[in-house]
């Protein structure tokens, strides 16, 4: 570096290009055992005994974790410092090869029927040095498993007959992904896809008429979602027919109901309940009132639900008796019980004044006792802090709420 030479390293302009950041990345790492489950069945044991300390009983081999093991039983016990006072048992690693890391189970079977086992277990309590690690043939196990004289007049020991259980938990660890990533699955978009067919009508066989107003449909939709439609449609002389005749639904009514059947879901119409201070009449009149009806007459039950679930909305001191009698009528069996529980349990008198209980009285009288019954039973589940006279009372000896005298039903 003489005669003025600079370094082409001090003489060059160093620049720094930054890439842009790549996309955080994780990773989990999950360690488990896997566990398997071996039965050794040690029969002969009085023949096994004086066969020497550290001779043992094997097991045939079995596999766990994808590595071979074997239950060794020691009748004379494995040290030779008890001298034969205990049975020793362990369990080996019988596979050549890498270090093994485990837990195990040991379980002497109670043969008396009483499910007194004999459990050492190693899976249940932490161990201070971890699970074993285990070389070709290294073991696990008790050189004190269980005093042999006492073993000997156990219920352990049947007809000359041992049962050891062991369970072997080989400890894996793994890179779990599936915890981490995960691909989201949209919604299901069949309704979508069929209320299109719906609306362009393209491939439709047949027509409704609904009051002069005509509707386009498909066959194979209406008989896989209505068995009504389906015997209607199918079961009839004329296959072939391409036009059919609807004279117990309104239009309006009968378009909510393809709604449903093409897409699933109630329409924006049936989805507004109308207010609880509804008159009387107004209530079967309403949109979802009339659904549900169609929703019974076509077999439709998830329909039915969730005409019952709007009009449960709707339920008041005023409209909960003729509810009451729509649920009756169109066999919406959790609809009813819900208004008899509100009727039973939240001003029952007050519901007994309203019009919709004299509709009951005039047109339901079965179906009123049932809503007395059910009130009386919630009165006796709260008499202690009750009326002087129960409402039930007050209506079966022929008097109304008011102490007026009403006429009995005959």
């Amino acid at each position: 570096m003489t005669n003025g030479a600079t370094s082409p390293v001090t003489a060059a302009t160093l620049k720094v290009e930054h890439s842009p950041l790549l996309s955080p990345t994780s990773s989990q790492s999950v360690t488990e055992t896997v566990n398997g489950f071996h039965r050794f069945v040690i029969q002969g044991y009085s023949l096994a005994k004086g066969m020497g300390i550290g001779k043992h009983i094997v097991s045939d081999n079995f596999t766990v974790g994808g590595y071979r093991w074997a239950i060794y039983f020691y009748p004379d016990g494995k040290n030779p410092e008890d001298s034969s006072t205990y049975v020793s048992v362990f369990i080996a690693l019988a596979s050549e090869g890498t270090d093994v890391r485990a837990l195990f189970e040991l379980t002497l079977m109670d043969q008396s029927g009483k499910g007194k086992h004999k459990v050492h277990s190693h899976f249940d309590r932490s161990l201070e040095s971890g699970p074993y690690t285990l070389k070709y043939r290294g073991s696990m196990g008790y050189k004190r498993f269980f005093r042999r004289a006492l073993l000997e007049t156990s219920d352990y020991l049947k007809d000359d007959c041992l049962i050891i259980n062991c369970t072997v938990g080989v400890v894996v660890s793994a890179i779990d992904c599936s915890r981490l990533h995960s691909i989201q699955v949209p919604v299901s978009d069949i309704g979508a896809h069929f209320g299109m067919l719906l609306e362009n009508m393209e491939g439709s066989d047949i027509t409704f008429d609904v009051a002069g107003e005509k509707f386009r449909s498909h066959k194979l939709v209406l008989a896989a979602r209505s068995p009504v439609f389906r015997s209607e449609i199918f079961d009839g002389v004329d296959e072939q027919k391409k036009e059919m005749v609807i004279t117990d639904l309104e239009p309006r009514v009968f378009k909510a109901l393809l709604h449903f059947i093409y897409r699933d879901t109630l329409s924006e119409d049936a989805e507004s309940v109308e207010s609880s201070s509804a008159s009387l009449s107004s209530v079967s009149e309403t949109l979802i009132a009339k659904l549900l009806a169609a929703a019974d007459r076509y077999c439709l039950e998830r329909l039915k639900l969730m005409c019952e679930s709007r009009l449960c909305k709707n339920i008041s001191v005023n409209s909960v008796a003729k509810i009451l009698a729509l649920a009756d009528e169109y066999h919406a069996t959790e609809l009813k019980a819900v208004c008899l529980r509100f009727a039973a349990e939240n001003l029952a008198a007050a519901v007994m004044r309203s019009d919709g209980f004299e509709y009951l009285k005039d047109n339901c009288p079965l179906l009123q006792s049932e809503l007395l019954k059910t009130i009386a039973g919630c009165e006796e589940d709260y008499s202690s802090g009750g009326k002087s006279r129960s409402v039930w009372a007050q209506l079966s000896d022929g008097t109304d709420t008011n102490g007026r005298r009403v006429r009995q039903r005959t």
